[in-house]
């Protein structure tokens, strides 16, 4: 895979012409999910990191923007980033990072912390669990799901959190609430990280961001609950850590779906120093640096995964 390395270095060179890559992750399982299959387990995170490290020059987030921003950075620059906070980050995703010497940012919603649970968790945990055959949400408007299978399960899964997603956040908890008891089941209350691992994840010498209090689409909230959603989580990770916490990642992220102009304006304004959507490209001398784009890896192969990334550092985000 020489030609592979030879072609980052042209797509992505150092200094003022640099381009930094910056992955996305969520979750590292102990093993494959059968509902979620591309989500990876230990040993697929283990080997994409070894592709990373062997194409790139890995750096902590902050450290890659700061060099972004004095047109510094390294040829074949990137950077490793997981969303929402789950207590897999800390317990598998953490030591294999350690082990290929790596580090990586952290973006928590912090009112999941300590027991809490993601409202598409309360969905995905309600329909993994349920031993019905047949799920009738009927009642909420969501329609009547056969669930006999692993494959009808996801699709229901994938069709019921795509009805919700964008409900006002009280009406989507109580709606996840509700076919939960439909369900039938108890529910798992240790998904997500403890207050205690994010100042372990934090003395391992990862970083930590915020991705605000219960990750709402911040474009359906006024400005106030927006605002409020973006510090709240802020003050709190920095109260935990006891120092400053630069850098935020907007839930969802989709650029002009999720967020506005006027929330990059709102996190500037608070005090962060970047911040990251989930438009895919990489990011160059002209990326707004409070509207960075990041990369979802889910290729199996080497070549593949390769490939993918080489076409990802072709865009800037700024038309994704």
């Amino acid at each position: 895979m020489t030609m592979l390395r030879t072609a980052f270095s042209v797509a992505s060179p150092g200094g003022k012409r640099g381009r930094l890559t910056i992955f996305i992750f969520h979750r590292v399982l102990p093993e494959i999910d059968p509902l979620f299959p591309d989500e990876p387990d230990v040993r697929r995170f283990s080997e994409m990191l070894g592709w990373i490290s062997a194409w790139f020059n890995v750096l902590p987030l902050t450290v890659a923007i700061d060099c972004q921003k004095k047109g510094k950075l390294p040829p074949r620059a990137a950077a490793i980033t997981f969303d929402d906070g789950y207590a897999d980050n800390f317990t598998l995703a953490r030591p294999i990072l350690q082990q290929h010497g790596m580090c990586a940012t952290f973006f928590i919603a912090t009112s999941f912390l300590d027991g809490g649970r993601m409202w598409n968790d309360t969905v995905i945990e309600a329909l993994r669990r349920t031993p019905e055959s047949v799920l009738d949400l009927s009642p909420h408007a969501l329609g009547q799901y056969e669930i006999s299978s692993v494959a009808t399960r996801r699709a229901a899964i994938h069709n019921i959190i795509g009805k919700i997603k964008y409900l006002p956040v009280a009406e989507r908890t109580h709606i996840t609430e509700r076919i939960a008891e439909i369900a039938g089941t108890r529910l798992p209350d240790s998904l997500m990280m403890t207050s205690a691992q994010v100042i372990g994840m934090r003395q391992s010498g990862m970083q930590i961001g915020a991705h605000t209090l219960t990750h709402p689409i911040l474009a359906r909230l006024d400005k106030e609950s927006a605002l409020s959603e973006i510090t709240g989580s802020k003050q709190i990770l920095e109260n935990i850590l006891g120092e400053e916490v630069p850098v935020f990642a907007y839930p969802n992220g989709k650029p002009g779906e999720d967020y506005q102009p006027e929330h990059a304006t709102m996190v500037r304004e608070s005090s962060f120093t970047a911040a990251v959507s989930t438009a895919w490209g990489a990011a160059d001398s002209g990326s707004d640096c409070y509207q960075l784009p990041r990369f979802t890896p889910w290729d199996k192969s080497r070549l593949r995964f390769g490939v993918r990334l080489l076409s990802n550092l072709r865009h800037n985000g700024r038309n994704a």
